[in-house]
Parts: C-alpha cells; structure tokens; sequence
C-alpha cells in the first residue's frame, strides 16, 4: 500500500486523537493526585486535633486531680487550680469537637476527577436524536 494522502490524512488524525487522549489522561492523573494530597491533608489535621484534644484532656484530669487534692487547703490555690483544671478540659473538648465534625465530613476524594470523567464520558457519546 502506498502512502496517498489519504492515508497520511488518516494516520495523522489518529495520532492526533492519541495526542489528545494522552493529554487527557495526564490531566485527569494529576487532578487526581492534587485529591489525593488534599485527602491526605485532611487526616492530617484530623490526627492533629484528636491528639491535641486527648493531650488537653489528659492535662485537664491531672490539674482535676490536683484541684481535688488541694481542696482542703486554704488559700486562693483553689482558685486558680479551678480555672485551669476548666480551661485545659475546656479546650480538650473543644479540639474533640472539631476532630469530630473533621471526621464526620464527606470525603471529597476523587469527587473532582469523578465529575471530569463524567464531562468526559458525556462529551465522547454521541448525540441522542
């Protein structure tokens, strides 16, 4: 067979078309790698706040044990062992709190190259009549 322009014509789209789907690919595997760092992030900060919150917590039990050992003694000790004792609890339930709602949050991993894929899918189908 030779080379007619025909041929060349044809030859020259496929490559084309592979060009684009290569081009493609790529750009789908790199929204899914951002997603992947995104998620990745995510549970970072979502072990951050839980060991921030058990370690307050943790802090909070023993200035709690302090304050109930010092009770009897007078003075403004109680005071102050009082606010502590409040503010490291305090502070440890709020961090739970907020590892909590970070891990009940949907996961949005992949979601983004999920919808490309579709727009993709969509746009490769032909028209419906």
């Amino acid at each position: 067979m030779s080379d007619t322009p025909r041929s060349r014509g044809l030859y020259s789209s496929l490559r084309g078309l592979l060009a684009s789907g290569v081009a493609m690919l790529q750009v789908r595997l790199e929204l899914l790698a951002t997603e992947v760092q995104e998620e990745k992030a995510r549970l970072v900060g979502l072990l951050a706040y839980g060991a921030a919150g058990i370690l307050l917590l943790c802090a909070g039990a023993v200035f709690l044990a302090v304050f109930l050992t010092v009770l009897l003694w007078d003075s403004h000790r109680l005071l102050v062992l009082g606010i502590f004792s409040a503010l490291f609890l305090g502070a440890g339930f709020l961090a739970l709190g907020v590892a909590r709602s970070h891990g009940r949050a949907d996961s949005r991993l992949f979601s983004a190259s999920l919808a490309e894929l579709a727009g993709d899918r969509a746009a490769l189908e032909p028209p419906r009549e």
